[in-house]
């Protein structure tokens, strides 16, 4: 049984996909928890202070990303906490996986920048080859 999972999501359509298994990995254990784990990264930290007239409507627009997924965290009545961290996005999901004790990581295998994942190479290729824990990928 899976205690401590985590979720990384950014609101696509494969994170959404991600949720949905980490709520079966949930589903049935009372002890289950699931950290939303959302990456604020660099670039896009830019790109939001300047579309957003103050920090309040950045905060509210990174939530909105996860609008989705936390609906259906409440509504399958399951533990969770949202975690914003800043930072590039896979060493980030890492280093909180690495240092939370994550029993398993839940990620989609794409996200919301694709040229980024040609460029750079996927996040969650370097999630599963850095985390301590089992990494599911999510298509």
């Amino acid at each position: 049984m899976f205690n401590n999972i985590l979720l990384a999501s950014d609101g696509s359509d494969h994170a959404i996909r991600a949720a949905e298994k980490a709520l079966s990995l949930a589903n049935g254990n009372p002890k289950a928890e699931i950290k939303v784990v959302y990456v604020v990264d660099g670039t896009k930290s830019k790109a939001d202070v300047l579309h957003n007239w103050n920090s309040i409507d950045v905060d509210r627009s990174r939530k909105e990303k996860l609008t989705l997924t936390e609906q259906k965290l409440k509504h399958a009545n399951i533990n969770y906490e949202i975690k914003i961290l800043h930072g590039e996005p896979g060493p980030s999901i890492v280093k909180y996986a690495n240092e939370n004790n994550m029993d398993v990581c839940v990620i989609g295998s794409r996200g919301l920048n694709s040229l980024q994942e040609m460029v750079l190479g996927s996040v969650s290729h370097k999630v599963a080859k850095r985390a301590k824990c089992p990494v599911m990928i999510v298509k």
